[in-house]
This record gives C-alpha cells, sequence and structure tokens, in this order.
C-alpha cells in the first residue's frame, strides 16, 4: 500500500525511492508490527479479561501450573492484527506469495479463534472435535498447495494462465525444476516431484508444522521465540530465492517474487517480540490455537514457497521433537493398554516440555533451553546457505 503510494512521490520527492528496497520494507513492517503489538496489546488483554476468555489448566500437569487458571487466551488475535497490518502496509500488494501466505495464515486463524471460542466461551474443554478441525486444516492446506504449485512456476504470465495451460494439455506438462525438492548442504542434489507430489508434500508441511507449534505452545514463552527465529531464518532464504544474482551465486532455485516474503516474515518477527513482552514469565496472555495454528501454518507456507522444507523441518526441530514425542506417548499408550490391559506411558507426561517439568526442572529452564536449542538450530539450518 505504501509502495505504490512512494511509487507515485518519488518523481517529486526523491527520498520515496527508498521504498524500493525490501530490506528497508522489511524493516519497517517489523517495527510497525512491533508498536501495533505493543500499543494495542494492553487493551487487548483487558478485552479478555473482561469478556472472562480465560485458560483452562491440565489437572494432571505440573501443579505450579495451576496457577494459571483464567488467564487471558486468544492473545494470537494480536499477533495476527499487527502482522496483517503490517504486510498490507509495506509490501507490494501485487505478489502472489503476499495473498497466499497471508490468506493460509488468517485462514488458519480462523478455525484456531473457533476452537478457542468453544472451549472458553461455551466452556467445551474438547473444542472442535479432532475431525472437524483436520477437516477445515486439510482444506486450506490442499487449496494452498494447489495455488502454490502455478504461483511458484509463473514466469509473469499469471497464475491463472498457467492453470488453463494445464488444463489444455491434459494435466501433464512438464513441471520446471522451481518445483524440486531441495537437499540442504548439496549442490546438485534435488528431487523432482511432478505437480502431484509438490501437492501431497505442501499439504503434509503446512498442516504438519501448523499441528506441530500448536502442540509447543504449551509454557510461557517457549513457542513464540522459536516461532521467531526460524521465520526470521525464513525470510533470509526468502531474500536469497528472490534475487537472481544471490541465487545464483549460493546455487539456489530463482523464484522472482519471493523476496517480498522477507517483509511478511519481518511482521511475525515484530507481532512475536511485542507478544513476548506479555508473555514472558508469568504471563499475562497466552495465544491460544488462533495464534499457534496461524503461525505454524505461516511458517510451513513460507518454507514450501521458498523451497526449504528440509531447511525447516531442521530450524524448526524443537516443534518435530514435541510433536514425536506426542505421537510416541499415544501409540505407545494404546499398544500396551492392548497389550497387558493397562496403558503404559514413556514420557511421564507429553509434550515433552512437560516430560522435563515433571522432572524437577523450572518452567523458565525448560523455556530458555528450548529457546537455546533453537538458536543451534536455526545457525545450522542457516549455514545451509553457503555450506553446499
Amino acid at each position: 500500500m505504501l509502495l505504490t503510494l512512494a511509487q507515485w512521490l518519488q518523481s517529486d520527492f526523491g527520498f520515496f525511492r527508498v521504498f524500493n528496497y525490501i530490506t528497508f520494507r522489511a524493516v519497517m513492517a517489523t517495527l510497525t508490527s512491533l508498536f501495533i503489538g505493543l500499543a494495542f496489546g494492553p487493551w487487548v488483554i483487558r478485552q479478555l479479561t473482561v469478556l472472562k476468555v480465560g485458560q483452562a489448566v491440565r489437572t494432571d500437569g505440573p501443579k505450579t501450573h495451576l496457577i494459571k487458571t483464567g488467564t487471558p487466551t486468544m492473545g494470537g488475535v494480536l499477533i495476527l492484527i499487527a502482522i496483517a497490518i503490517s504486510t498490507l502496509l509495506w509490501s507490494d500488494l501485487s505478489n502472489r506469495f503476499i495473498w497466499a501466505v497471508l490468506w493460509v495464515t488468517l485462514g488458519f486463524g480462523v478455525i484456531g479463534w473457533v476452537d478457542d471460542y468453544r472451549k472458553v466461551v461455551y466452556k467445551n474443554p474438547k473444542g472442535m472435535s479432532s475431525k472437524e478441525k483436520y477437516f477445515w486444516q486439510s482444506l486450506i492446506g490442499i487449496m494452498a498447495a494447489i495455488y502454490l504449485v502455478f504461483a511458484i512456476t509463473d514466469n509473469n504470465i499469471g497464475v491463472m494462465n498457467h492453470i488453463l495451460q494445464w488444463k489444455k494439455e491434459g494435466f501433464n506438462f512438464q513441471m520446471p525444476v522451481n518445483l524440486n525438492l531441495v537437499v540442504p548442504f548439496f549442490k546438485t542434489i534435488n528431487y523432482p516431484l511432478g505437480a502431484l507430489g509438490f501437492v501431497i508434500l505442501t499439504y503434509l508441511v503446512i498442516v504438519g508444522s501448523s499441528n506441530a507449534v500448536n502442540l509447543t505452545d504449551g509454557l510461557d514463552g517457549l513457542v513464540i521465540m522459536p516461532v521467531i527465529l526460524v521465520g526470521s531464518a525464513l525470510g533470509v532464504f526468502a531474500y536469497v530465492t528472490g534475487n537472481a544474482i544471490y541465487a545464483k551465486y549460493l546455487i539456489f532455485p530463482y523464484i522472482p517474487g519471493t523476496g517480498e516474503l522477507l517483509i511478511f516474515c519481518g511482521a511475525i518477527g515484530g507481532a512475536g517480540l511485542a507478544f513476548l513482552w506479555f508473555n514472558t514469565h508469568p504471563a499475562q496472555v497466552f495465544m491460544g490455537d488462533v495464534g499457534a495454528l496461524a503461525l505454524g501454518g505461516a511458517l510451513g507456507t513460507v518454507a514450501v514457497i521458498v523451497r526449504q522444507e528440509i531447511v525447516l523441518f531442521i530450524m524448526g526441530g524443537i516443534f518435530v521433537v514435541e510433536t514425536l514425542s506426542v505421537m510416541m506417548q499415544v501409540a505407545w499408550f494404546k499398544y500396551t493398554k492392548r497389550k497387558y490391559g493397562e496403558g503404559r506411558r514413556i514420557f511421564r507426561m507429553a509434550p515433552l516440555h512437560h516430560h522435563f517439568e515433571l522432572g524437577g526442572w523450572k518452567e523458565t529452564q525448560v523455556v530458555v533451553r528450548f529457546w537455546i536449542i533453537t538458536i543451534i538450530l536455526v545457525l545450522i539450518g542457516l549455514s545451509s546457505l553457503k555450506l553446499r
């Protein structure tokens, strides 16, 4: 929005040419979302408190969590508003990738909002049923995957023209190397996926990362800092893949338009830092599913667009391990219940952060140590830019 205005004014006022630089707009998007979050955070918390949108705490978990009962949740609304406003203000609104990530992020946010609303307003502890939630996640994930097939292969002829061309050629024309699965740390190793393979992988990455972030959200400040770190690193990858010179030098697929995603990732970073101001221990507000599902979906979508799905798996290792801990716990419990008549557990409690809490770690210790691990994993992911 501001870019269009600046381009109109720059012929008379040379200063506005700075708006043409993606890096400048990314910094401004970060600061804008940070300011929105900090300025409106107290008001949002007060409104959530008035509406009695309080968090329910598991009684089978650490007893130290019982004091959190009633803490306002659904604070993820603040994050999404800050991201959306900042992105719309500072990005190029003609960019197809900006709209793709915004729609996926807000779509998953709506799912999370409905789930949270049922839990705290209708006092339904289950919220949306798992089948209902998975259906809507799958619908958004599949629609995004199909759209991105053509958005990534777009050679300035338009996404709709690509779709019509695909239909005309019997849904069978050759997909470009931009859709290949890139293996990090290797110069030339990538695997052709084809349209169907790309759609399946994209669906799994978007829906999987959304649920993984949601499962990780269980302690004060635990999930938001890894989201900031991973999102910021993905912004670097977006800038590289969207720049013909850098992409060629670093042997990355060049995908025109992805550079604008640096602005979206910057908005995530700013909004996340603002939320952390209120979410740090002891938390004044929780993000709820409305924030966690949306942010996870956003990270997955950006990773797919910049062709760094495996790097997302590395940098988001905390999300992966937390998810695996839940899957292992549930599978082992069901298996032992059938075999021995009673369910047994691998961990003291899942997700994994509760296992460490019950093992004697303080909440702040778990959170900071998980942050440190994420920093290490993000640095490993970023090293793949050059170590190839």
